[in-house]
């Protein structure tokens, strides 16, 4: 290929990518491998897996960004239906890790369709909402409620109780962002209110346990309680300006558990301190403000849907985690975005911003 096509071709790619949104995204996985490399006890070989899989996620951000929102949406039933079937599997066939039936295995590979499910249920809804623009009434409300309570269910039963309880909050992004009623919210608040002593009976024990080591980690400081008790001791220890980096003693020492993956924003408190841990919520707001600001000025509701969910699922992730992290949340095993090492997580979310880069760049969107 000639110079000029190359030049026309990365040109071509260019013009679907959001400059501000793309410049956020980059200054945050930038601070991750900075982060993770310090939490992985200095390890190349663990540096050079972040790096890979920031590679292939960027690859895919790009890809996607340049797939017209028109053909993005009719992706959504038949995505929605393979993601279903492969939970179904799950069910059927997963391998157990750690007392937990949520891989599927493929022979060459084992798969988590529970991360699937995240892209496909959203995108299911939002196409099924455009479907029905013009004549949208109560039913479909109650319609897409179904859709949203099998992978539930599903994902409920492996048991994984924090990846069910973010797609149903996903879930519940697009019924808002849709018009959802507001009298129906509070009434499904106040029944929600209502059903805790049913849900802590349905609870698994060790599910229990968490929201109990949440009120007194104290009571069982070598076992249960040992993640936020660390955690929130190497917060602590950062104090304002943290101890530098490289230099976190609950980090270097071992101290804090799974502290690449889940347990990562406990490294960064403790080497950057509360200001740091400021400057990195101010970093995360502001993608998910731009991300609602491409919401905003969405063409149609199919790309105003996608862009309000994808922001805010992402908010409601670094919300989770920090509070998780910080033991005001129980314990539900979620990363933190961007943040976290790991090839799935990072992956899905970067498909989700290429979906917003999309919306956000092409502004015609023909009717599905």
């Amino acid at each position: 290929m000639s110079r000029l096509g190359i030049k026309h071709l990365i040109g071509g790619f260019a013009r679907h990518m959001d400059g501000l949104l793309l410049a956020l995204l980059l200054a945050l996985l930038l601070l991750s491998t900075a982060v993770v490399f310090s939490a992985s006890g200095q390890s190349t070989g663990r540096l050079v897996g972040h790096l890979s899989n920031i590679a292939v996620a960027l690859t895919a951000l790009v890809v996607i960004a340049n797939i017209p929102p028109h053909i993005l949406s009719k992706l959504g039933p038949p995505l929605y239906a393979v993601a279903l079937v492969l939970l179904v599997g799950v069910a059927l066939f997963g391998e157990i890790r750690n007392g937990s039936r949520r891989w599927l295995p493929l022979g060459f590979t084992s798969i988590q369709p529970s991360e699937l499910m995240k892209i496909a249920l959203p995108l299911m809804l939002a196409w099924y909402f455009q479907l029905h623009e013009a004549t949208l009434k109560l039913r479909h409300f109650g319609i897409a409620s179904l859709i949203i309570a099998v992978p539930f269910l599903l994902i409920l039963r492996q048991p994984d109780l924090g990846t069910s309880m973010l797609i149903g909050a996903s879930g519940f992004y697009v019924l808002f962002f849709a018009g959802l009623s507001w009298k129906i919210i509070a009434g499904l608040g106040v029944a929600g209110g209502l059903s805790l002593p049913l849900a802590w009976n349905l609870m698994h024990d060790y599910q229990r346990q968490r929201v109990m080591m949440l009120i007194d980690p104290s009571s069982d400081p070598l076992g249960a309680g040992y993640h936020i008790i660390q955690s929130t001791i190497a917060i602590g220890s950062g104090g304002a300006f943290g101890k530098g980096w490289l230099n976190g003693t609950q980090n270097q020492l071992d101290f804090i558990p799974e502290r690449t993956t889940d347990f990562i924003f406990a490294v960064h408190g403790e080497e950057f301190g509360l200001l740091g841990a400021i400057l990195l919520l101010l970093l995360y707001l502001a993608i998910a403000a731009r991300g609602l600001k491409i919401a905003e000025h969405a063409p149609t509701l199919f790309a105003r849907l996608m862009a309000g969910t994808i922001s805010m699922n992402f908010f409601t992730y670094i919300f989770v985690n920090m509070g998780m992290v910080s033991g005001i949340l129980p314990v539900v095993g979620v990363p933190l975005p961007l943040m976290s090492y790991g090839g799935t997580a990072l992956l899905t979310l970067m498909i989700g911003f290429g979906m917003l880069m999309s919306m956000a760049k092409h502004r015609k969107l023909l009717k599905s």
